[in-house]
C-alpha cells in the first residue's frame, strides 16, 4: 500500500516485490508448522515443547525434522526481508523500494516494523525445533527431582525455574538471531527470479513432501 500510494516507479516495484515475496514464503511455512503439530499431536506450543522435553537436546524436533527446519528457517528469513532476501528494499536497484518517498517518523516506522520482525521469528524456531524453554541436558528434570529432597530446596527451585526457562528460551533465540545476522554479513543478494524459484520450485515441494512423509509415518505408528 505504501509503494502503490507513492506515485513512484521504484516504490511501486518495491511494493510488488514485497507482496510477491510474502505470498511465496508464507506458503512453505504452513507445511513446516503442520509437520511439527503432527509429531506432537497438538497445535499448542506448550504441547510441542513438552514432546521435546524427554531427552534434552536429543529429543529436539531439529533432529526429527531437519528438512522442515531448513525450509522453515529460510522462509522465516525471507519473511523478515533480510539479506539475501531484501529485494523489496534493494538500494542498488530500487533506492530503498517502497520507503523511497517517506521520511521522518514514517520512515522510522518502516524500520521499526522491519527490525522487529527479526527478533520475533527466532523464538518460533526455538519453540518449534529446539525444545523451547526446556534444558539442553538430557534427563535434567529427573535429576532435579532427585536432588530436591527438602521443602526449602523445592521452594527455591520453584522460584528459579521460570527465570531459568526464560533465559534458556532467550539464549536459543539469540543463537538463531546470530545465525540470521551472520547470513546478512556473508551471502550476496539474489535476483528476483531466483527468489521466486527458490520459494515455489524448491521450498514448497520440499515442505509439502516433508509433510506427507510425516503424516505417513504417524499413520504407520497409529496402525
Amino acid at each position: 500500500m505504501a509503494g502503490y500510494g507513492s506515485n513512484n516507479k521504484y516504490s511501486f516495484l518495491g511494493g510488488l516485490r514485497a507482496a510477491a515475496q510474502s505470498i511465496s514464503y508464507e506458503i512453505p511455512l504452513a507445511p513446516c508448522v503442520l509437520s511439527i503439530s503432527l509429531l506432537s499431536g497438538s497445535l499448542s506450543t506448550i504441547d510441542i515443547v513438552e514432546t521435546q522435553s524427554k531427552y534434552g537436546f536429543l529429543g529436539w524436533n531439529l533432529w526429527r525434522q531437519p528438512i522442515g527446519f531448513v525450509a522453515f528457517f529460510i522462509s522465516s528469513l525471507a519473511e523478515c526481508e533480510r539479506l539475501p532476501f531484501d529485494l523489496p528494499e534493494a538500494e542498488e536497484e530500487l533506492v530503498a523500494g517502497y520507503q523511497t518517498e517517506y521520511s521522518g517518523i514514517k520512515f522510522g516506522l518502516f524500520y521499526v516494523g522491519s527490525h522487529l520482525n527479526l527478533p520475533v521469528s527466532p523464538p518460533f524456531v526455538a519453540v518449534l525445533y529446539s525444545g523451547g524453554w526446556n534444558s539442553l541436558i538430557p534427563f535434567s528434570e529427573s535429576l532435579a527431582q532427585n536432588v530436591s529432597t527438602s521443602s526449602s530446596v523445592d521452594e527455591s527451585f520453584g522460584v528459579l525455574r521460570p527465570i531459568i526457562e526464560v533465559a534458556t528460551t532467550l539464549s536459543k533465540s539469540y543463537l538463531f538471531l546470530f545465525i540470521s545476522i551472520l547470513t546478512r554479513w556473508t551471502l550476496p543478494r539474489v535476483r528476483m527470479d531466483q527468489l521466486l524459484d527458490l520459494g515455489w520450485k524448491f521450498l514448497l515441494p520440499i515442505a509439502s513432501g516433508n509433510l506427507l512423509l510425516t503424516a505417513s509415518f504417524q499413520i504407520l505408528l497409529i496402525e
